[in-house]
């Protein structure tokens, strides 16, 4: 098979805000090659992002992202490796083209299962996917009594595990603690409770190990992203605290290359690595870097706050991990993200969820969700239309 074209659909809900809500607006990627459809999904800005792909050659090693991908083979997953380091090569001075391939490198995944009749997780060399428990991925509340409310119908939907982030949470030691007591309290005393800073303490060490009395004392099993993804000093100085209050680091989701989400673990010492494949170029790199935290006792964890493509996307990488057992689940999505799919992957009797066991990504997407929620744009250059998009 020869790619033959790469579509993308910027979709969006008719009014997008500040709030930390990654599902308000979505580009989604059509990859057609020898008379099948691949699909996947980036997680980033829709409009920068498609630019990526078409934009005029400024040198040798800026390159778009198109010129890397189409009319190549795609016949066996060497292929995809090989087109990933020729944009990796030929775009490295185009900052978006790790986040523009991210999606592109998903739906040749999805393509190729599909052309081979296999899943995407038994191309990527696993012999069967294990189950994963899933956390319901949801904010935290604008004051301790929601967040209590939004812990207690979180355990009434059976879920085992939850995880709260972003604002108010940083605010103070004291108005986290409360927080946090308000999450254990809702949650139960045996559920397990995770906390997403968002990195807002940018590289304060102080300001963050604040916080590890009282996630001690509430049982939180990690904390993630206090830091930039780019701040190792500050990571390895938390992860030694935090290792004496029971409390496990986590990050990696703001890595857009196999070798940031290594250093993570490597250098940083968090002892949980959680990968967006819509951001780190897609499932191969993923999947390197599951094996890198197996190999080191580090327990690999998707990110995603998406559609139920980029769900099923993020567990691929790591399907056939036994033990890597936690993995996000949002829960709080806009209608876009519940919509664009026709399958949904569902939490069973037991409270787990299982990696789709159909050809590539296993999901379908729905034509009409896409048609509901598209936003036009045409990109022009000197009176040349470059983009435009496709129905």
């Amino acid at each position: 098979m020869k790619i033959e074209g790469v579509d993308f659909f910027y979709l969006s809900m008719p009014e997008v805000t500040t709030a930390a809500d990654g599902s308000q607006d979505a580009l989604v990627v059509r990859v057609s090659a020898g008379g099948l459809i691949g699909w996947g999904e980036c997680e980033a800005s829709p409009l920068v992002s498609i630019a990526a792909f078409v934009t005029p050659m400024s040198h040798g090693a800026c390159r778009s992202v198109s010129a890397s991908v189409l009319g190549r083979d795609l016949n066996a997953p060497e292929d995809i490796h090989a087109i990933a380091a020729d944009v990796a090569y030929y775009s490295m001075d185009l900052l978006q083209a790790a986040h523009t391939w991210s999606g592109i490198e998903m739906a040749l995944w999805d393509l190729l299962g599909k052309a081979r009749g296999e899943p995407a997780w038994k191309l990527l060399g696993y012999s069967r996917a294990w189950p994963k428990l899933p956390y319901a991925s949801v904010l935290f509340g604008a004051t301790p009594a929601e967040t209590f409310e939004r812990a207690r119908d979180i355990r009434e939907q059976g879920f085992q595990a939850a995880k709260f982030g972003w604002a108010p949470f940083g605010e103070s030691p004291e108005s986290d603690a409360l927080q946090l007591d308000a999450a254990r309290e809702g949650l139960g005393a045996d559920g397990i409770l995770l906390v997403d800073a968002g990195q807002v303490f940018v590289e304060d060490v102080e300001a963050a190990s604040a916080r590890l009395k009282a996630m001690e004392r509430n049982r939180v099993t990690f904390f993630e992203e206090p830091f930039g993804g780019q701040s190792l000093s500050a990571y390895h100085a938390l992860s030694q605290r935090a290792a004496a209050a029971g409390v496990g680091i986590a990050g990696g989701e703001a890595a857009h290359n196999r070798q940031m989400a290594e250093h993570l673990i490597d250098f940083g010492g968090v002892r949980y690595i959680q990968i967006d494949c819509g951001r780190i170029g897609g499932l191969g790199p993923a999947k390197a870097v599951a094996d890198h935290a197996a190999a080191k006792g580090v327990t690999y964890v998707n990110h995603t706050f998406t559609s139920n493509l980029a769900l099923s996307a993020s567990l691929q990488p790591f399907a056939g991990l036994r033990d890597h057992r936690i993995c996000e689940y949002p829960t709080g999505l806009q209608p876009l993200a519940r919509e664009l799919t026709l399958t949904r992957i569902m939490p069973d009797a037991e409270g787990l969820i299982h990696v789709p066991d159909a050809p590539g990504l296993g999901i379908e997407i729905d034509p009409a969700a896409i048609a509901r929620y598209r936003v036009d744009v045409e990109i022009r250059v000197a009176g040349k239309s470059l983009f435009k998009s496709a129905m």
